[in-house]
């Protein structure tokens, strides 16, 4: 579980690609503290699994699916990437519940200034543009950002001097593939209504009632 702060950027040292999967090493300092091997660190908001450590870095393994449905197999050495350990149980709740299961893509449209801030604008496909509600919060690349605009096709987050300083995303340009997670919340709701194959003896609309009975109180 993250919570998408992120606590540094690292650097991919290098990829190894099998076709299908691979194996990535990653430069970090901040995040091997305290570190063991089969511990998970987020990748871009990518739930992997420490396999191997080092002084200055780590290895996971990454899975098909993981490359189907992330960024991370058009990764080169030296590109930087958003680190974040698994958060710790005494540890503050900073951005929202993040699970590092990325649920597909998004393209990067356009950047635009507004003050000290800068406006991103993310085209997606519908699965994901469904889920998202202004106001509601969005993982990027495994950054927790509440979502400020929401169109048919795209959504938009507004990005402050000190998220754009500590990570990657105002180093993105138009046409980059950044990661998304949808709210968790959003998911579990939309699956006990049926909207994704869910059996809820044909009721779609959301009642107090209905909450309760499913577990939201």
């Amino acid at each position: 579980m993250f919570t998408g702060i992120v606590e540094e950027t690292g650097s991919v040292s290098r990829v190894i690609s099998g076709g299908i999967s691979g194996e990535i090493k990653i430069n970090a300092k901040a995040v091997l503290q305290n570190t063991k091997i089969g511990d998970s660190i987020a990748v871009n908001g990518v739930c992997l699994t420490v396999t191997k450590l080092f002084d200055d870095g780590f290895t996971a393994d990454v899975m098909p699916e993981t490359l189907r449905r992330s960024n991370l197999g058009l990764l080169n050495s030296g590109d930087k990437v958003n680190l974040e350990r698994a958060m710790a149980a005494d540890g503050r709740f900073g951005g929202h519940i993040v699970s590092g299961h990325i649920d597909g893509t998004g393209t990067i449209v356009s950047m635009r200034n507004e003050g000290n801030a800068v406006w991103v604008r993310i085209n997606a496909d519908d699965e994901i543009i469904s889920l998202i509600v202004e106001k509601g919060s969005i993982t990027i690349d495994g950054i927790s950002l509440t979502v400020a605009n929401v169109g048919g096709d795209y959504f938009e987050v507004s990005i402050i001097p000190h998220t754009g300083s500590k990570t990657t995303l105002l180093g993105k340009k138009q046409g980059d593939k950044v990661n998304l997670e949808n709210d968790i919340v959003g998911k579990y709701v939309k699956r006990l209504l049926g909207n994704s194959g869910g059996n809820t003896g044909g009721k779609k609309d959301i009642t107090m009632d209905f909450l309760a009975e499913h577990g939201f109180y």
